[in-house]
Parts: structure tokens; sequence; C-alpha cells
């Protein structure tokens, strides 16, 4: 079975998007903010190995969850476990989020597999926290750069379409 690294998971979640969520800390992240929120998963070589069925079968457990959201450390290290997990979910209607900490213009150019994660989640949190930009007062940021994109309507209208959870 595919596995993922893991840092953390909190099984049920009200601040990590709409709804109960299930919250997936992926390890390992280039982009070092300063301030980052979680500094201990950057380390690529630290966390859990997981096998994604493992996961599913927890997320499936909860009737209750409105939707899974990924997060980090950044999700997009490993695109192909994620990619596989998001596909599954999809499959149960599940709403998912995933955060990043690079642009979504960036994503456009990181091949095929980057783009079928995208086709496959609902909501994109994109950019790395700015701690200049900070601000307690953001749905789900950290920073004002940060965006809530829409990712279906980003990829049928060719440009970023911001959320209207935003």
């Amino acid at each position: 079975m595919v596995k993922l690294r893991v840092a953390s998971i909190v099984k049920e979640s009200i601040v990590d998007g709409p709804g109960l969520r299930y919250v997936i800390f992926t390890q390992g992240c280039p982009h070092h903010c300063i301030g980052c929120h979680n500094p201990s998963t950057h380390d690529t070589h630290l966390g859990e190995m997981v096998d994604l069925s493992t996961i599913i079968e927890e997320i499936d457990k909860n009737p209750l969850l409105d939707g899974i959201t990924l997060s980090g450390g950044e999700p997009f290290l490993q695109v192909t476990p994620v990619l596989t997990l998001v596909k599954q979910l999809k499959k149960s209607q599940k709403h998912i989020i995933v955060y990043t900490g690079y642009l979504f213009e960036e994503l456009l150019t990181m091949g095929e597999d980057v783009i079928e994660l995208l086709r496959n989640i609902d909501i994109l949190i994109d950019g790395a926290f700015d701690i200049e930009k900070r601000s307690l007062s953001l749905l789900w940021r950290g920073s004002s750069n940060q965006r809530i994109i829409d990712v279906q309507s980003s990829l049928k209208e060719n440009q970023v379409i911001t959320s209207y959870l935003e």
C-alpha cells in the first residue's frame, strides 16, 4: 500500500476549514518560513510513514466529517501519495482543502501529477507564511499574502479565482 510521511493527524478540527475536518499535517517542507506555525514539520526525515488505507479507514469511521485538510509541512512534496489519497476521498464526496507554501501559478508549472492533484482539490490556500503580513483576523490563514483559492473555478477560467469563503 502507498504510504504518506505524516507529522501528525487531528481527527476532528473546526479551525482548518469549513465544518468538521480531518487534518493531516504532512512531514517535510522546503519553505522554512520565519515564524512558521509548524517548524517541527520541516525535516523530511522525521514523522511517521502511514498507510493510506489506515487514514482512509479512520476517515470512513466518522460520518460527521465534512472534509479533509492537508497541511504541513508541504503536501506537494509528497504529490504521489497525496494524489492517491485525495482521489480516493473524492469518491466518497469529501471536501478537500490543501495548504501550500507555493503559489497556485507555480504549481501549474510543476508537472502533470501536480495538475492532476489540483484537479481533485476544492480549496487551495497558497503562499508562504509572511511574518510581516501576519494577522490573527484572517480566516484559515496566517498572513494576508495567502489566498483561499477555488481550485476548480480557477482551472476552468485559467486564472486565480478566490473562494467565496475568503
